[in-house]
């Protein structure tokens, strides 16, 4: 009787519905880091908060997602991959449903922290399941393509679709919306992924991962505080004091740990180095100024929830457009000149934005933010191509959490400077914020730009395989099944 009824759940085994179970948690992760803008008006409003509040809306999830992507993945192959998404996927909709029922300003923070742990047991697990389900390398590719379109989709679907429930239903609604979701990734999952054999006994980083925490958490809670207090206040000061020394900690435990989250050795490879240095920019850039256009829509130009979404609706939509094109032109053009052309572009396309005026036509925004947007989906496809031809390729999983995390960090401490700069929503201080940000941005990427035409090696090609310096690098042991699929 058991040997019958086990036969008949494995017949329900299913790889396209693993494949659509794995999308339905990259897609509830995906949303929220987007959706939350277009419903900051109303935050505001409702909890009578000023801009440092709204940054740890949105930072809080953004901290916790960036300091536990490493481990997580390293988790999951311990535990289980499936066990480990469906208790993320469970975590995300319980913190979700706290979201959405939130009475304070404080209880809505600490749900969106919850719904960061809940997002960084979800990205690397689904990857892991789909590796499992597709073992054939070439239908693997295919499905973990598939997985990335959806979650691109539901990126640039984000602000419109949250627009649209804000005006409707209130800012609860973007919270809300993800149960339903949630619920039926979980049956998917239930139903249709394999369940976990043994794990692999692979240590867990602890005292790094607290570090991580740690660092990320004084220097966003600095920058915050710094906005509201001034920089000269004792509060600001130790904090500064506080991000300096979990930093150091940081370092020195991963530079003596057995087995570190972080391989600091990694960086000896100059292409991984760039490649993750360029992503902090572009993450600062892009997340920052949608937070300042996201208020500037909304305080400034007064525009609904509804069509502060479908403000931003041209640069999502151009994003995952080039970015598919991007992946056919690394091979041709080399990833040295698509990535020094892809910052100079965005940059440009920032600095066309610097004569903004809140009185001013939102037609004269288009193309600009057009271009931007495309030369940074240029850059993202290239840099992980990079990433993943510096080292060798053993190390593919990790360096391609590095380069992910490497870009969260860039996101919060975007919002956090930018939402600094514009914390004053009066009409003129708020524009003279929004214009330093601007400038702030371009310069970044300018260099960015300059970096890459100076140092990447003219030669990466994201067909090249593993370049001379990496050669340099030992393996440190055989590919787990979520560094096998980063691979592909």
């Amino acid at each position: 009787m058991l040997e019958e009824w086990s036969d008949m759940k494995m017949r329900r085994v299913s790889p396209q519905g693993t494949l659509v179970a794995a999308a339905f948690g990259f897609v509830v992760v995906l949303l929220d880091v987007s959706v939350v803008n277009v419903a900051l008006d109303a935050l505001r409003r409702q909890f009578g908060t000023e801009v440092a509040g709204l940054q740890w809306v949105v930072n809080a999830y953004t901290l916790v997602f960036a300091a536990l992507l490493l481990s997580s993945g390293a988790l999951g192959d311990r535990l289980g991959p499936r066990r480990m998404f469906l208790c993320g996927l469970a975590l995300f909709t319980l913190a979700s449903a706290a979201c959405g029922g939130a009475a304070s300003l404080r209880v809505l923070v600490a749900a969106r922290l919850l719904q960061g742990i809940g997002a960084a047991l979800l990205v690397p697990n689904s990857l892991a399941m789909l590796q499992r389900a597709f073992p054939d390398k070439e239908r693997r590719s295919r499905a973990v393509g598939w997985w990335g379109a959806i979650g691109g989709i539901s990126l640039a679907a984000g602000p419109v679709v949250g627009g649209a429930l804000v005006t409707q239903w209130g800012w609860r609604s973007i919270f809300l919306i993800n149960l339903p979701i949630g619920f039926v990734g979980m049956g998917l999952t239930l139903r249709y992924v394999q369940t976990d054999g043994p794990g692999h006994d692979r240590s867990l980083d602890w005292p790094g991962q607290l570090a991580a925490i740690l660092s990320l958490g004084a220097l966003t809670a600095t920058l915050a505080e710094a906005g509201r207090v001034g920089w000269t206040s004792a509060w600001v000061t130790g904090g500064w004091a506080l991000t300096v020394a979990c930093v150091a900690a940081f370092v020195w435990i991963e530079s003596r740990g057995r087995s570190p989250m972080l391989p600091l050795e990694l960086f000896r490879a100059p292409g991984l180095a760039i490649a993750s240095l360029c992503g902090v920019i572009v993450n600062f850039a892009y997340y920052g100024l949608i937070f300042v256009f996201s208020l500037f829509f909304q305080i400034q130009q007064h525009l609904s929830p509804q069509l502060t979404g479908l403000a931003f609706l041209p640069m999502t939509v151009v994003l995952v457009a080039v970015n598919v094109l991007a992946g056919r032109m690394i091979s041709r053009i080399g990833a040295r000149r698509l990535m020094t052309c892809g910052l100079a572009a965005a940059a440009f396309g920032y600095l066309l934005l610097l004569p903004v005026r809140a009185d001013g036509a939102y037609a004269w925004l288009v193309a600009p933010m057009l271009l931007a947007a495309s030369g940074i989906a240029l850059i993202v496809p290239t840099m992980t191509n990079v990433t993943l031809s510096s080292v060798d390729a053993t190390r593919a999983g990790i360096a391609s959490g590095v380069l992910n995390a490497a870009r969260q960090v860039g996101g919060l401490l975007g919002v956090a400077v930018f939402g600094y700069l514009v914390r004053n929503t009066d009409n003129r201080a708020f524009m003279a914020g929004m214009h330093r940000s601007i400038g702030l941005a371009v310069a970044l990427l300018a260099m960015g730009a300059l970096l890459c035409g100076w140092r990447l090696g003219a030669d990466q090609q994201a067909s090249d395989g593993m370049p001379k310096q990496s050669r340099r690098l030992r393996p440190a042991k055989a590919a787990t099944p979520l560094e096998e699929t980063n691979r592909q």
